[in-house]
């Protein structure tokens, strides 16, 4: 079978599905690789260090997707007018990408109307087989580690406690909301910088992680269970969103840092952070919004912007994993061919829904949405 790469086109994307390392391993393991001209450029590699493994380098997009067997991408194909990719795809190729479809329904409504086989890598089930397939939690520790750098680069203040000749300054308090794997990389990632690091989440289960990393967990009691399964939250009650929100009341204002990064089944964001709770923060304070791809935590936040409010900046940045190509790149590039080296025999991807992987990410099949949330998401778009 033959698996093709295409470039990333959408906006300000620097990642690769494949890097070399792994075109060397899925051709070994009896696939054939095509890679885009110019696909890895802005991961660090070029159209050379493709063919130093035996990857086939075409110059024509269009003439390398209708050749494909598999198609392998980061985002979702894209059906813009100059580049039209999901109208390229045959009936029948297997699609693997970070499709978001919740987010995108039209868009898988799109591709199952071509025949497309799509699996979507953010969707497969957070289990322990299935974790070194997951891009979702990959590129989510990156957002973590980059969004607490992003916080130390905007703070007018050191992150550590500081003593010189001049006297003693003291750790800047860093709270992160949502403790599931960007809320802990973000929690490691201040508590390495020497910040005073405390952390919520309305899972209460997630307690002993936080404080494993470093920070000092704080929590509601919950009426309603606010687990989704698969390591997700669920939407709170009103009953425990009130009192949620007097917990944030207080730990938002005498934060100099507070990370975002609450999604409701990993998806939406809710809005947690109210313009009242940024107004009770001291001049010069940062938030960093983690859910903007999701819509934003904080009621203040516009998703790629930087708002200043009262001297508080709020940072809300968008798809932060493609600010770190190289490394992004090469993870996410090692849970798509551990995917398909998982369901394969002699280069062969076989489709095995009683796989509770494959039935799990599964989103389109034989010209219809399969997924079920997707489908129910679909439906609500088209409503009247």
């Amino acid at each position: 079978m033959k698996i093709a790469v295409v470039r990333e086109s959408h906006p300000g994307e620097q990642r690769v599905a494949l890097v070399p390392e792994s075109c060397e391993k899925l051709i070994g393991a009896g696939f054939n690789v095509a890679i885009e001209s110019g696909a890895g450029a802005g991961a660090g590699h070029d159209d050379a260090a493709y063919r130093a493994v035996d990857a086939q380098i075409e110059t024509d997009p269009q003439a390398l997707v209708r050749s494909a067997d598999i198609l392998l991408k980061v985002n979702c194909p894209t059906n813009d007018p100059g580049r039209p990719e999901v109208d390229w795809i045959r009936p029948g190729t297997v699609v693997v990408a970070s499709l978001m479809p919740l987010r995108h329904p039209p868009a898988m409504d799109a591709l199952a109307k071509r025949g497309a086989l799509a699996f979507s890598t953010d969707a497969i089930p957070r289990t322990t087989r299935a974790q070194a397939m997951d891009t979702l939690s990959s590129m989510s520790s990156i957002s973590g580690y980059k969004g607490v750098l992003l916080a130390a680069v905007e703070l007018p203040k050191y992150l550590p406690m500081l003593s010189s000749a001049a006297g003693t300054v003291f750790p800047a308090s860093v709270f992160v909301i949502g403790a599931a794997v960007a809320g802990l990389q973000a929690i490691a990632t201040a508590k390495r910088l020497g910040a005073m690091v405390t952390a919520t989440d309305v899972r209460p289960e997630v307690k002993e992680q936080v404080e494993s990393v470093g920070a000092r967990y704080v929590g509601i009691e919950l009426a309603e269970d606010a687990s989704a399964g698969g390591g997700y939250a669920a939407e709170l009650s009103p009953e425990d969103q009130q009192r949620q929100r007097e917990l944030l009341i207080d730990e938002v204002a005498r934060s100099d840092v507070v990370i975002t990064t609450a999604l409701i089944g990993g998806v939406f964001a809710p809005k947690i952070i109210t313009r009242e709770m940024v107004r009770s923060m001291r001049p010069g304070s940062i938030i960093v919004d983690l859910a903007a791809d999701g819509g934003g935590n904080c009621e203040v936040s516009v998703p790629g912007e930087t708002v200043d409010l009262n001297g508080v900046r709020i940072m809300a940045p968008v798809n932060l994993a493609a600010t770190m190509p190289e490394h992004a790149s090469l993870l996410f590039s090692r849970n798509l061919t551990q995917f398909i080296s998982t369901f394969s025999d002699e280069g062969v991807f076989e489709v095995d829904l009683e796989d509770e992987i494959q039935a799990g990410c599964l989103i389109t099949k034989d010209a219809e949405v399969v997924h079920e949330r997707t489908r129910d998401a679909l439906a609500r778009e088209n409503a009247p």
